[in-house]
């Protein structure tokens, strides 16, 4: 079973979440010919504290 992982800073309702993942599962499912059924997928976030970008912190 695929498992997809995305991560990002927070702020996404949990209504765009959902909608997130019945997209990104639809994709995956579309371009695969898996069963979407079979598609995992997760949404992490990660404060923005705990990112950088170009060995810059983004918080």
């Amino acid at each position: 079973m695929p498992l997809i992982q995305i991560s990002q800073t927070p702020g996404l309702s949990d209504r765009v979440k959902n909608e997130t993942i019945a997209a990104v599962t639809e994709a995956y499912a579309r371009a695969t010919g898996k069963n979407p059924d079979s598609v995992w997928v997760t949404i992490t976030e990660v404060p923005r504290t705990q990112w950088g970008v170009g060995g810059v912190p983004l918080g």
